[in-house]
């Protein structure tokens, strides 16, 4: 299913979109990807909606992402007396050990691991930042505070500690149980939670052993300081600004958003801008203008997707958000200035052949008639390294590998088709060719710039380009061996 947009969608699967009919019109409505909350459902749910994402994918003809979200290590507060008491601010407040229902004075926070990294002066944010706590003095079994923001407090919300770098396993145990039922399952993309260290990637690596590409959130203030070495052993990122913006001041976020973005577009790894992106979405069928505004924002950065969260999984009206993702999507690119931003924007450093191969391929389809980059991939490399260069033109991704396709359906602008292994150039060419007239992204008088690497079938070996007419009587023609 063509798009006629390069930023791709990402839209979160849930109670309002989890049957076969609106997960088949949440794709025909611009859902390149399908985000599963492994927060919310059991396994056989998570595997209905997988089964059924194969079969829309089956009977469109094109490759589907899935991304599987681990919930990550959540810390929460425990359980109150009655309804949970109003803390007024100037307050002393006690955390500790002790499961005892709490009270306006104390509650328990049933992590040790907090206590033992807490420091005087460290705040705690409760309730999505809600209710404000400051450490006044802790020792390795409590912590007393002073309110300096109050509300109501209840039972187990959620509790996060900005300050501290928290010496928490990347992966509880119900992540990892999950992360093992989602490789065999066959996702195409796993979501790191909470990372805060290269080390939490490797970890998750190694237990997911090539079975999916690994895409860490940046969702706290540790991993924006670390973000150079997280970047680099992930295959992917998303700036998820809830969290984020629940442990920086608000301000800071889009700052931080804009080199995320940048980074990731100069080191050809796919990035998403995610969180309360259409957030009135959930109850009204039309978007403020400070949300569009937001979205094309993350577009005119370059960022390879959007994603919706609540607005597709419980909102009223699911459908009509990715649809105005894809309407917003549409115009930006569409204006001149996008297209000025983006290329001024374009940074890259080019060390190998393939660097250069795909640069090259780009320069020639910005100068000439050309209609289409076609580019043969085994690993996703190369349509990785083309789609950082941010072409005018559309990326036609070509792989027999049908995992190495489901994974570019995140990346920008790749359009992926699964085609048949090739052992000659020339029949990759009569392929790609085929491919660009069979799509409709160009005519039997036209021709399309094709990139591969020989031999074939061997990872990030780019280093051959071709103009070629997509008439396949002029290619044999011209290269009659």
């Amino acid at each position: 299913m063509r798009r006629l947009r390069n930023v791709k969608i990402v839209a979160t699967l849930g109670p309002a979109s989890e049957t076969r009919e609106m997960i088949g019109a949440l794709h025909k409505a611009g859902a390149d990807v399908f985000r599963l909350n492994m927060s919310h459902g059991s396994h056989d749910e998570i595997r209905e909606k997988h089964r059924i994402i194969r079969e829309v994918e089956e009977e469109t003809g094109g490759a589907i992402g899935i991304l599987a979200d681990l919930q990550g290590p959540k810390l929460r507060v425990g359980v109150f007396e009655g309804e949970g008491p109003t803390l007024e601010e100037g307050a002393d407040f006690r955390l500790d050990l002790d499961k005892t229902p709490g009270d306006v004075t104390r509650v328990c926070l049933p992590h040790p691991e907090i206590f033992a990294a807490l420091e005087p002066g460290a705040s705690l944010l409760v309730n999505d930042g809600k209710i404000r706590l400051k450490v006044r003095d802790c020792g390795e079994d409590f912590a007393n505070c002073e309110v300096i923001t109050g509300g109501v407090i209840s039972n187990r919300k959620g509790v996060n500690v900005p300050d501290v770098l928290l010496p928490l396993a990347a992966l509880s145990e119900k992540d990892r149980a999950d992360l093992e039922f989602v490789c065999e399952l066959g996702v195409d993309w796993l979501a790191l939670s909470f990372v805060q260290r290269a080390e939490d990637v490797t970890e998750a690596r190694e237990l997911v052993k090539g079975r999916a590409a690994i895409l860490s959130k940046i969702e706290k203030p540790a991993a924006v300081e670390r973000f150079e070495d997280i970047l680099e052993v992930s295959d992917g990122i998303m700036v998820a600004r809830g969290d984020l913006g629940v442990e920086l001041p608000v301000q800071n976020v889009p700052p931080i958003q804009k080199r995320l973005v940048r980074k990731c577009r100069a080191a050809a790894k796919p990035v998403i801008v995610a969180t309360q992106m259409l957030e009135s979405m959930i109850e009204s069928p039309m978007p403020t203008r400070a949300e569009v505004s937001d979205v094309a924002t993350a577009i005119y950065e370059g960022a390879d997707a959007v994603m919706l969260s609540a607005e597709s999984a419980a909102g009223d009206y699911p459908i009509e958000a990715v649809t105005t993702m894809d309407n917003v999507a549409q115009e930006v690119e569409a204006d001149p200035t996008y297209t000025q931003i983006i290329e001024s924007s374009r940074k890259a450093d080019r060390t190998t052949v393939a660097d250069g191969i795909v640069a090259a391929a780009r320069e020639i389809a910005e100068t000439t008639d050309i209609k289409a980059i076609c580019c043969f991939t085994q690993s996703g490399t190369t349509a990785l390294l083309t789609a950082r260069e941010r072409p005018r033109v559309p990326i036609i991704a070509m792989s027999p590998m049908v995992n190495t396709a489901r994974r570019l359906a995140l990346s920008w602008g790749t359009n992926c088709i699964i085609t048949d292994g090739h052992d000659r150039f020339k029949l990759a060419v009569i392929s790609a060719a085929k491919a660009a007239l069979a799509e409709g992204y160009a005519g039997p008088e036209d021709h399309v710039v094709v990139t591969a690497g020989v031999p074939f079938n061997v990872p990030g070996s780019t280093n051959i380009l071709r103009v070629a007419p997509c008439d396949e009587r002029l290619i044999y023609a011209s290269d009659p061996e």
